[in-house]
């Protein structure tokens, strides 16, 4: 066996535990009991001590060495081995026991969390939050001077390689500026039309679920090898060849479940469509999650809310809930799905609004985590954020910065990637119109297999093939991220110009 051949070996087993630890983390998050939170943060911490132990393995070292001297290897292990070195440089920068409090840590603050939020009780959660940000902060500092980089610039390239606050500061910077103005416009414009009509529920859960069902599989998902299930914040997770996505249901809406699985699906089919070859290998991971994040969008804001998707729309969701009256028919659909509001939720937010929900969040983190921002006044930060750019202020924590799981699960460094994507899906969708001619008119019979089969060729087929997520978005589109396609692209949805 040659040590590439070894080095393969070893990450599979590496990989096949990730995927345990991807199965346990859905059953937490779904129907695991809160009574064995103390037991799963201890099978968890296990196998997350047990992959970083074998990803440390100080024989890795050499055997990495050696197979890098290896004039044999196609343009494939070659781009293998890069992703190993990677890893193991970010591995081998964390000791093990930090692995271990930081698994811990996070299984208690999740379950802390749900109380938390469900009582707007902040208070509640700043203990075990704090123990988090503490664990964050140590891991980011160690890997930060390994590689060169800041704590916080580390953080962000464990999500998405060659990511960097100077960059992302540009493009958010860019955003921000042009934002106002156009969710200003927006609503005017709004102002001047007829004020969309709701349609009236209640929605039953069970012909809510059946619709996304339907849309999963016209969208191409594979239930022989995943599932939808529920949970408090809807995610796609599992593992390979075995993708759960979950959703929320509100009977007074079902607008919200729907473009909930359409986006969870678009992350799920980017997960089934990886290379198969190369699945338990690090080069066949998806690359960076604003990758992953333009494929959720691609789906939910490109493709499901234009006006031809939505034209097919229209009389799919009056069948299934067997609805009539003026509120059922596409204008009004159109008109309900591209409406611009200012909000406190983030998964709720408008296509224009979102980005500086993100943007409010990216700041935030990088305070908390050099310490411009002690935790305990984020509170207070965070409404000061949502009324500068968003325009309003939350009633209460549950609203605000209680809303999302992603800091209690130890993601810090992860938002920026939600308008990274969005701005990524923009692109990718210009460039597979103009390629495809026939993807378009296809949205408008609820097909999506030209789309999907675009990304298949051009992203998730991939992998990590390429270096970064600009390097993937340059072979596919023929240029790095440009913000001024995302916001041509909002500019003529929402100001039709």
């Amino acid at each position: 066996m040659t040590a590439y051949q070894e080095l393969e070996r070893r990450h599979a087993r590496i990989a096949a535990i990730g995927d345990a630890l991807g199965v346990l983390g859905w059953d937490t998050q779904t129907i695991m009991p809160d009574g064995a939170n103390e037991g799963r943060a201890e099978q968890t911490a296990t196998l997350s001590v047990i992959v970083h132990e074998m990803a440390t393995d100080p024989r890795l070292a050499d055997l990495l060495a050696e197979a890098e001297g290896d004039d044999s290897l196609d343009s494939w292990q070659r781009a293998n081995l890069r992703e190993m070195r990677r890893n193991h440089v970010r591995a081998t920068a964390v000791p093990t026991e930090l692995v271990e409090a930081t698994s811990k840590a996070t299984s208690v603050c999740e379950m802390t969390w749900r109380t938390a939020r469900a009582d707007s009780d902040f208070a509640a959660l700043l203990p075990s939050l704090r123990t988090v940000l503490d664990c964050v902060r140590e891991s980011a500092a160690a890997k930060g001077a390994v590689m060169g980089l800041s704590p916080y610039d580390a953080l962000l390239d464990e999500y998405d390689p060659g990511a960097r606050t100077a960059r992302i500061d540009e493009l958010f910077a860019d955003l921000a500026g042009f934002l106002p103005d156009l969710i200003g416009r927006a609503l005017d414009k709004q102002a001047g039309q007829p004020t969309p009509l709701p349609p009236a529920g209640p929605f039953s859960v069970e012909a809510q679920r059946a619709l996304g069902v339907s849309m999963m599989e016209r969208m191409g998902f594979d239930f022989q090898r995943g599932r939808l299930d529920v949970s408090l914040h809807p995610f796609c997770g599992g593992a390979t060849d075995d993708v759960r996505i979950t959703t929320r249901y509100a009977e007074e809406d079902f607008t919200k479940a729907l473009m909930g699985v359409i986006h969870e699906t678009g992350h799920a089919l980017y997960e089934q469509g990886r290379p198969r070859a190369y699945l338990a290998q690090p080069v066949g991971q998806a690359r960076g999650m604003a990758v992953h994040e333009s494929q959720s969008l691609i789906m939910e804001m490109q493709a499901s809310r234009s006006a031809e998707f939505i034209t097919w729309l229209a009389p799919v969701v009056r069948e299934a809930f067997g609805g009539t009256g003026p509120e059922w028919e596409v204008d009004n659909l159109r008109r309900l799905y591209g409406r611009v509001e200012r909000g406190f939720i983030r998964v709720y937010a408008d296509e224009v609004t979102y980005p500086a929900h993100v943007i409010l969040r990216y700041r935030l983190e990088k305070a908390l985590v050099s310490g411009d921002l002690a935790l305990a006044d984020l509170p207070g930060a965070w409404n000061d954020g949502m009324l500068e750019l968003v325009g309003v202020v939350p009633p209460d924590d549950s609203l605000g910065c209680l809303q999302d799981i992603h800091w209690p699960s130890g993601g810090w460094g992860y938002f920026p990637s939600y308008t990274l994507g969005a701005m990524t899906a923009a692109q990718l969708f210009a460039t597979a119109r103009e390629a495809e001619p026939e993807i378009v008119p296809a949205l408008g019979r609820g097909d999506f297999a030209p789309l999907v089969g675009w990304l298949r060729t051009n992203i998730h087929q991939t992998g990590c093939f390429h270096a970064s997520g600009d390097a993937l978005l340059t072979a596919a589109t023929g240029r790095p991220l440009d913000v001024s396609v995302f916001k041509r692209h909002l500019e003529t949805r929402y100001l039709g110009g």
